[in-house]
């Protein structure tokens, strides 16, 4: 009897291999690292030759969508892997329609979530200019810019989950800054409620009934909104005008959130401070992209700060992922039940 056929898709740091050593005896083992966007029609066919002998496939959170058509497309496939406890890109409808099992994993290390650790770094690294003053030092320069200084300034944060309010935390308690917040939804009650979880008293965050009004008192906008068809474009060119001169724009959620468009005008017209963003629409972001080769920072357009879909991209984090999924994989071997069940 032949054995199964693996694939594992987009781990770009090549660190998967190491938690399947231990099973190669049991399946073939085949990495692709590139990620391929089934949305242009070239790659979609790369996508379905590439996969199509495979038995088991993992997908790393939402790098590469598995559509309906995609789906269809694998006749071979019985069980699909992915990183986390749910990713939206996978149509899960499908695949329950097929038979095909889709697990996931829980595994996240304690403390302050990854994703709001590097939201706080793009935040001080964008008001202090740590990667513009880093190159001029190395180029032989010396001071060009002053710091802000975030103490008393207002951070609005657009959505205020369990990560906004994490971030809302660090912004009162390390920088005595004033959080605000607003999402669809939100009252003052439900933002207390949120206070109090991280233990802050009442009152610590401020919900603003008006998206405007919210927009017009951030010094730094960072949201913290799920994706979907209603919150696609959610900051649109409107509200980027309603946004300060001096304001900070970051985003480590989710790139469509955002109208790319409209903010890659602002930006070039230096209508405002500068961005700082871990996500986009595609990702990987092409070689040609705009964001990649405008000069940014100079001739008045905005700071622009670029780091590639890096918060949830920590050690512990990946490798805990990795650990459980060749766990699972092993159940599934085995012919025991399948941990984290996704449909």
């Amino acid at each position: 009897m032949s054995r199964p056929k693996f694939a594992v898709l987009d781990d770009y740091q090549n660190v998967a291999a190491a938690h399947f050593a231990h099973i190669t005896s049991r399946v073939d083992i085949s990495y692709f690292p590139e990620t391929l966007d089934p949305r242009d029609p070239a790659q979609q066919k790369t996508l379905v030759d590439r996969l199509r002998p495979f038995d088991v496939i993992l997908a790393m959170r939402e790098r590469t969508p598995f559509s309906a058509d995609t789906i269809a497309a694998l006749p071979c496939l019985k069980l699909l892997l992915t990183t986390g406890n749910r990713n939206l890109s996978l149509d899960l409808d499908a695949l329950t329609k097929r038979g095909i099992p889709v697990a996931g994993t829980v595994g996240r290390p304690p403390g302050v979530d990854s994703t709001v650790q590097h939201t706080w770094a793009l935040i001080l690294a964008l008001a202090r200019h740590v990667a513009r003053d880093d190159a001029a030092v190395k180029e032989g320069r010396w001071q060009g810019s002053l710091g802000v200084n975030l103490s008393g300034k207002t951070l609005a944060l657009l959505g205020l989950g369990k990560l906004g309010a994490q971030v809302g935390k660090i912004a009162v308690l390390a920088f005595g800054m004033k959080a605000i917040a607003w999402s669809a939804n939100l009252t003052q009650e439900k933002a207390d409620e949120q206070a109090l979880a991280q233990g802050l008293p009442v009152g610590s965050f401020e919900a603003v009934a008006s998206k405007t009004e919210f927009l017009q008192r951030a010094d730094v906008l960072s949201l913290h909104y799920v994706l979907s068809e209603r919150s696609r474009g959610i900051v649109g060119a409107s509200e980027l005008a309603s946004l300060r001169p001096g304001a900070m724009i970051i985003n480590t959620s989710r790139g469509p959130l955002i109208d790319q468009s409209a903010l890659l005008e602002t930006l070039n017209a230096g209508r405002v401070r500068g961005a700082a963003l871990d996500v986009f629409d595609p990702e990987p972001l092409p070689a040609d992209s705009p964001w990649r080769t405008t000069a940014w920072g100079q001739d008045g357009r905005s700071e622009v700060l670029l780091t590639p879909h890096m918060g949830y991209g920590e050690e512990d984090l990946i490798n805990g992922w990795y650990k459980e999924v060749a766990a699972n994989l092993e159940r599934w071997l085995d012919g025991k039940e399948l941990q984290i069940r996704l449909n």
